[in-house]
């Protein structure tokens, strides 16, 4: 069957989102109050002046919401990293409208056709912002890096800087691949090598499994596989490199909230051998379940089928407060292999703005603001909701938007591959389509994880409520 592209107009699945949104009590407009205190000018004083620092940005290209901006020079045989973190806490008054304001929302919700801010657009998109050419303040990391990419000296304090390019991640692939890049932009790539071999060493999981993505071209809406680029690894490494300084800064001061997920009980990673052996992906037992997905090629129906099962692995992370030197009994996140903090996303995560002033004052050697110790009994529970909450709004999106593709195409016949089989339920399994980039149910007896098969639309109804199964599918 020839491939061919399929739009859908925006016009329907517009009014489809609003619906969406109105169902998951999603927030619409920022309270007055809370809008006003969004353009109060910040008191800056006490900042030291970094602007002169040539930092730079990676995102993509339409982000105005920019949370980091980083510069990397040699030092020695080593690296120094400069690594500025928007000051939130600059403009939002603990106790104000728009501090409780932000409480409620707790995440920034991303819709295809919108964003649902953590704080308003005046201050995530225009004043907090280290948009390029702005003066704006921010919590500035220096990490110091030994050959081998290891931390040997941390520090952060807040700094006004001054962010000079606005880079997206192709851009900082094609720079690299051809050699035209300049040499902050170059140790990126090499810092990013090396601490991707650190966690290896340590035993770190990246699972690279392609995302499904939304994308508008010409006012239509299309879903396409995105596998992430070397760029999306070094820069996405940068962030976890700071969030480990963050947390190993936190314990050893005393006082924090980390990161937290527990190593997968043995029934678990015992299920994902037998996953193994029925997909007949080889697994001796001398090798790591980390060093064994590192080995697997997402692109090869079996291995995809496989990373897509490993996720199950990585549920159950969340946070965990401490507080005078009361260390808790978890203090690592098990992918990360280490204790990690969220801290460089303040503009889009709420937590994150109460972890940089914990670093700030244990760097300072200072007492943690009382706002922050207020806060922390109910950070953990917030956030939790606001995961969940944005995890409902990202996986609605999308089954809006596949059962838009193929509703006037039920019937149709498509290429897939059964990338997961119920263990209670076998004759009900998922399957992800070739193309489009749908990933839908499918019932149907004798089905085999991996397997490659025809396969029939026989539901495609984006009216059905969020969680319901909008797809579906039979083997052909």
């Amino acid at each position: 069957m020839p491939r061919r592209r399929i739009r859908v107009t925006d016009v329907p699945l517009r009014a489809a989102f609003a619906a969406l949104r109105t169902e998951l009590g999603v927030p619409s407009d920022f309270p007055p109050e809370a809008t006003a205190e969004a353009e109060r000018v910040p008191d800056l004083k006490g900042y030291e002046d970094a602007t002169d620092l040539p930092l730079f940005t990676i995102d993509p290209p339409a982000s105005t919401d920019l949370d980091q901006a980083m510069h990397l020079s040699r030092r020695g045989t080593g690296y120094r990293l400069r690594y500025a973190i928007a000051d939130v806490a600059a403009f939002v008054v603990p106790g104000s409208a728009l501090d409780t304001e932000t409480h409620r929302r707790v995440m920034t919700l991303y819709f295809p056709d919108t964003r649902i801010p953590l704080h308003p657009p005046a201050l995530s998109e225009g004043a907090a912002s280290l948009l390029p050419d702005q003066i704006r303040p921010a919590a500035l990391w220096t990490i110091d890096l030994d050959a081998d990419g290891r931390t040997t000296a941390t520090d952060v304090r807040r700094a006004l800087v001054r962010s000079r390019a606005r880079l997206d991640y192709e851009g900082v692939q094609r720079a690299v691949d051809s050699g035209t890049a300049e040499e902050p932009l170059f140790l990126l790539s090499e810092v990013g090598a090396l601490r991707e071999r650190l966690e290896i060493e340590r035993g770190g999981i990246s699972l690279r499994v392609p995302e499904q993505e939304i994308v508008e071209r010409n006012g239509t809406y299309e879903l396409t596989y995105r596998a992430p680029l070397p760029a999306d690894g070094w820069n996405a490494q940068i962030s976890l490199l700071t969030g480990m300084a963050a947390a190993e800064l936190m314990l050893a001061y005393g006082t924090g909230v980390l990161r937290t997920l527990p190593a997968a009980p043995d029934g678990a990673v015992g299920r994902l051998r037998r996953t193994a052996l029925a997909l007949h992906i080889d697994w001796p037992h001398h090798v790591s379940y980390a060093a064994l997905i590192r080995s697997l090629d997402p692109g090869i129906p079996s291995h995809a089928a496989f990373l897509q099962e490993c996720t199950t692995l990585l549920r159950g992370a969340g946070y965990t407060v401490f507080r005078d030197g009361a260390l808790p009994s978890l203090t690592t996140h098990a992918a990360v292999a280490a204790p990690y903090a969220h801290c460089t996303a303040p503009l889009r995560r709420l937590v994150d703005r109460y972890a940089s002033e914990i670093c700030l004052a244990a760097a300072a050697g200072e007492p943690v603001p009382e706002w922050v110790l207020a806060a922390f009994d109910a950070l953990p529970s917030e956030m939790s909701e606001g995961g969940h909450r944005a995890a409902t709004v990202e996986r609605a999106c999308v089954d809006l938007v596949e059962a838009a593709v193929l509703k006037d195409r039920v019937g149709e016949v498509f290429d897939g591959c059964v990338v997961d089989v119920d263990e209670h339920r076998p004759t009900v399994g998922t399957v992800q389509l070739e193309t489009p980039a749908v990933i839908g149910r499918i019932d149907g007896e004798g089905l085999s994880l991996g397997e490659r098969l025809r396969v029939k639309v026989v539901r495609s109804d984006p009216r059905m409520p969020p969680g319901a199964a909008k797809v579906r599918f039979t083997p052909a």
